[in-house]
This record gives structure tokens, sequence and C-alpha cells, in this order.
């Protein structure tokens, strides 16, 4: 099959779990025979753009820099050029891509729709951006001909709101073994002996609690703090003005160098993750990867993956009580992270590929079997009945 993959930052991954999915799914699906291209954003700089990426085709289109314009002018972009050379099918990432299926579906390709998570809840899109999300939703349910959840919980969602099916493929988490130290004690760290976050600076991650509960905690190892964000300078002044004056809190910034966020995962005591309004977290798939003990904020998405292994926590009090609980017991600490990684088994990039392959099949075939051309835009069959007008009122 020839299949694009659109609505992304694109590949090399180096940003979240799109970037991430795309480039070990794609990977693999060229592996297995098929076509793969990847649209990328080209997003100022000269540095080198490959024609090619682990045997995926890359095409770079730039894109508006501002925060609520970037994804969709990109993915405007991508979707005029699939028009011009169209794929068998197109697998479209970001609900917020929605309204732009319509230009796929007038080519007549068969469009998934990968809607990640509850991205209207996110403080950093105000009303206007959040009734707009909540809308796309809408639109992304009435126009694909496939959904991808990640979560069960994004299912649980999909279900109740619209009452359509989603397929269920979460990421793939990798398992790292001997990952080493050098990068770690060359920046005055030590294995085993620091608690970790590792997190785009957003409020729904939960930095900030993150912060403020271990500085509440009577911790002696230092919390090590991986994270940036465009967009968002006053909410990453204000965790930078919480650390300030305590020598024990070490804000990283953005590590791009996957070798040395390898070896803090792999080297923590405790890897704390915030994120809370996401589905299932790649970031929090790699630590427990590395088997790194988590406390995570307590939602059903976290549950959903960690299970009995996690620990979590809902407010600042509750993780400093964390904190030091896993410096009181370092072995039984420790002994919970490598545990999770025998639960991993639900998570491996090559079964989602396979899924990821055999869902795109399906559609095809699907849309070879329509006796008729798409024209127009219209519903799903499997959700015809699931956005009806009072449904798409209640989210304008």
């Amino acid at each position: 099959m020839r299949i694009s993959m659109l609505g992304t930052r694109g590949v090399p991954a180096r940003y979240g779990g799109f970037e991430t999915c795309v480039e070990e799914v794609g990977r693999r699906l060229v592996q297995r025979g098929h076509e793969v291209t990847v649209y990328c954003r080209k997003l100022g700089g000269r540095g080198p753009r490959p024609e090619r990426h682990l045997g995926m085709r890359l095409v770079h289109l730039p894109a508006l820099r501002r925060k609520t314009l970037e994804t969709l002018s990109h993915t405007a972009l991508s979707a005029l050029h699939a028009v011009v050379r169209p794929p068998e099918v197109a697998v479209v990432f970001n609900a917020a891509n929605a309204p732009l299926l319509p230009l796929l579906r007038l080519r007549g390709i068969p469009t998934i729709t990968h809607v990640d998570g509850l991205e209207w809840k996110r403080a950093k899109w105000g009303p206007a951006g959040s009734a707009y999300y909540r809308r796309a939703e809408a639109l992304a349910v009435r126009w694909s001909d496939a959904l991808i959840a990640d979560a069960r919980g994004i299912q649980d969602y999909y279900r109740d709101r619209f009452n359509t099916e989603t397929d269920y493929i979460p990421y793939g988490a990798p398992v790292l073994t001997e990952v080493g130290t050098d990068g770690i004690t060359d920046r005055g760290l030590s294995p085993r002996r620091y608690h970790l976050v590792v997190a785009r600076f957003e409020p729904e991650n939960h930095v900030h609690v993150a912060v403020e509960g271990y500085l509440r905690s009577n911790a002696r190892h230092p919390l090590v703090v991986v994270g940036s964000a465009p967009y968002a300078d006053e909410y990453t002044a204000s965790i930078a003005r919480a650390a300030k004056g305590d020598p024990r809190v070490r804000l990283l910034g953005a590590v791009w160098d996957q070798r040395l966020l390898d070896q803090l995962y792999g080297n923590a005591l405790t890897y704390i993750h915030g994120h809370s309004v996401g589905g299932t977290n790649p970031s929090l798939l790699r630590a427990m990867g590395a088997a790194a003990p988590t406390s995570a904020f307590d939602v059903c998405f976290n549950r959903e993956v960690l299970g009995s292994f996690g620990r979590y926590f809902r407010d600042p009090g509750d993780l400093a009580a964390l904190c030091d609980a896993a410096e009181a017991d370092p072995a039984g600490t420790l002994l919970r992270g490598k545990e999770q990684v025998a639960s991993l088994d639900r998570y491996t990039w090559d079964g989602v590929a396979q899924k990821y392959e055999e869902l795109a099949a399906r559609v095809l075939i699907e849309d070879r079997r329509t006796p008729t051309p798409r024209g127009l835009p219209g519903a799903r069959p499997a959700a015809a009945a699931a956005v009806s007008m009072p449904e798409i009122k209640e989210v304008r």
C-alpha cells in the first residue's frame, strides 16, 4: 500500500508522541513492503532536510509559527500535496485537523484519524480553542473512515460522547537495558539518587505540582526536570520561580540527545509523571521500559498503563509523601520498577505497526467495495447516527 502520514512535525522524531509513533510505525511498514510518505514541518533553520529517513519518503512543507495555526496550516499544505500525489490510504494525526479531511475525501482517499487525547481540556487553548477542539472531534467522527484511540479511556470518551467505536492502538514501549551512566555523571548525578520529570511545560502535565511537591518533601536526592515548551513562556517562568533558591532542583531544559534521555530514565530513583489529558503517553512507557519506578498523576489513562505498579498523587502533599517513601525504601522502590517491565508485552511497536497495517488494509478494501465515489463529504457509515445535529450544536 501507499500510505501517507499527515498532521505531525514529522521525522526524525524529536518532539512528542505522534512523531515517535510515525517513526516507529512508518519504519516497520516500510520493512513490511509498503511505501510510506511522511509530511514534515519546515520551521526555519538551514539544517539538512533529508528526502528519506528509515526508508520513509519525507516531504518538507512550511507552517505558520503561531500556536493556534501551526498544526492546521501545515496539514492544509500537506493535504493539498497529497491530493496532487494521492496515496492509497492517509493517516491523519490529531483531531484538530478534521476540517481538512474533506480535501482528502473529495480526492477519494480513505482516511484514518488518530484522535489524540482530550486536547480541549488544555488551558493553553483558552475558551475559543477549546470550543474548536470539541467541534473538530465531531468532524473527525463524521469525516474519517476509521478512528484510532491510543487509550481505553479515549475509546470510552468517543463511545459515550459520540456513540461511535474507535480502533484501540496504543503506543509501543522500548525496553531499555544497559543504558550506561557517563552522561548523568558528567552532569553531577549519581545512579538511583535523583528523581526525574520529563514533560512539555504545560499546566495539564503538572510540572509545577511536581516541583512544589518535591520541595515540600524531605528528599535528599535532587529533582531533575527535563522539558520546555513553545508558546509557554509564562508557565515556564513560573516553574523557574518555584525552583529558584533550592539547589536540589535542577532544570535541564529540553534534552534532544536520546542516549542521555535514556540514561536519565534508566538511572532515576523515581520518575514523576504528571500528564493528565493525553491518553497513553510515550514518556510513561519509556520510563516503565527503563525500570524507573513511577509516581503518576491520578487519572484513568495513567492507571490503565501502570496499574498496581504505580504510585499515584493528586496534589503536592501526596507527591511529597511519595518522594519521602521512595528514599526511605530504595530497594523496595527499585524492585517495583523492575516489576513494571514485565507488564509491557501489551505495548510493542511491532504489534502496533501490525495493527496500523491491518487497519489501513481494512479501510482500503472497504473503499474499493464502495459502489459509488465519495463525492462531497458525508458521514462515516458506522458513525452516521453518532453526530446528529443536536450533538454538533452542543459542541459549537
